[in-house]
């Protein structure tokens, strides 16, 4: 259904070069977790592009977060009897964005362009995806063990980072910074070696196996894994901002990370990290979440202080080492996309 007043498909006030936006809204990304959309409407920004989402019968819906009446936040409303309800005037919209009800005038015809600018919506992993192009699951991730009974759920909260979405997963895929970043985390700066490793493409974007004595554990645990273990580090890309990681653990253990970073804007990202793991169900999970704000805190403060704030595709633009193949290949995915060759957003 398209909204006859919008005049441009870009946002008002948009960060992106319009090639950027171009390649980049048609993918999908998370925007809120399942749990959050109830009995109210929720504010949630993607791609500069102010969005509004509310729980009806017929699930969650998505639209452009303004009242074509008065230019109010509908984020700023309810929901009652299936139904968002503007706060300022009352005006009632239906799940499907059309309006259906003008307190002021109930008799009056509603005119065509009250109908809100919606989107698909679908839940996956306790989030919510939405994309601004279209209904098509293109690069959708996959992250099956989410719904494995075999598998415990984690879903810590978002991570809000003052960086572009492409210097984030960049970072996410580094294993060369383990020794020098994390080192109050699980890195060991005695171990800091980077073994050779391979990158091979897929359909959705690139795969890495990383083989190598790093321990995943905190540090305080860490001697529950044998002194020679070999830990067996899987990454997977999703072009262009989503990436999965798979550790394999001493015996079968598998921990399972997904890295969804939703750009709010050319340099703010939000970060959405669900996590799976086949081993310590019966655990707290309480050293599980600090453990993991930790790691996060640790990558934020690097993040946040690179410069150029975007991340450079013109690989002659900064110096490569042979640890950074996983790099190189996620810069040369996102320039196959269409982004700008200097910079992604």
């Amino acid at each position: 259904m398209v909204n006859t007043i919008q005049t441009s498909i870009y946002p008002r006030g948009c960060t992106f070069s319009e090639s950027d936006w171009d390649a980049l809204h048609r993918f999908w990304y998370p925007v809120a977790f399942s749990h959050e959309v109830t009995e109210q409407p929720v504010a949630a920004t993607l791609l500069d592009q102010r969005l509004v989402l509310w729980r009806t019968a017929a699930g969650v819906s998505i639209a452009n977060d303004l009242c074509f009446h008065r230019g109010v936040p509908l984020s700023m409303g309810y929901v009652e009897k299936e139904h968002l309800i503007c706060k300022y005037h009352g005006f009632h919209y239906a799940a499907d964005g059309r309006c259906t009800y003008v307190p002021a005038n109930p008799e009056a015809s509603i005119p065509v362009r009250l109908c809100l600018k919606t989107y698909p919506a679908k839940e996956a992993y306790g989030l919510i995806w939405t994309t601004l192009a279209g209904g098509e699951l293109y690069n959708f991730p996959e992250f099956d063990e989410w719904d494995d009974p075999n598998y415990l759920q984690i879903l810590p909260d978002a991570v809000d980072l003052n960086a572009a979405a492409g210097r984030q997963v960049e970072g996410f895929l580094d294993v060369a910074h383990f020794a020098w970043v994390h080192v109050e985390t699980f890195g060991d700066r005695n171990n800091p070696v980077v073994p050779r490793y391979e990158v091979e493409p897929t359909p959705k974007g690139l795969r890495a196996e990383y083989l190598s004595t790093v321990s995943n554990f905190p540090k305080a645990l860490q001697d529950r894994a044998p002194a020679d273990f070999q830990w067996l580090r899987v990454f997977e890309v999703f072009l262009p901002f989503t990436a999965r990681l798979t550790v394999h653990f001493p015996g079968e253990g598998r921990l399972c990370i997904l890295n969804a970073a939703s750009p709010v804007s050319a340099r703010k990202t939000r970060i959405f990290v669900p996590i799976c793991r086949n081993f310590d169900q019966d655990t707290p999970l309480e050293p599980v979440y600090e453990f993991n704000y930790k790691v996060f805190a640790e990558d934020k403060e690097m993040v946040e202080a690179q410069y150029p704030e975007d991340l450079p595709l013109d690989l002659s633009m900064e110096s490569h080492v042979g640890a950074d193949k996983t790099s190189i290949a996620y810069r040369k995915g996102l320039i196959k996309l269409g982004l700008s060759n200097a910079y992604t957003s």
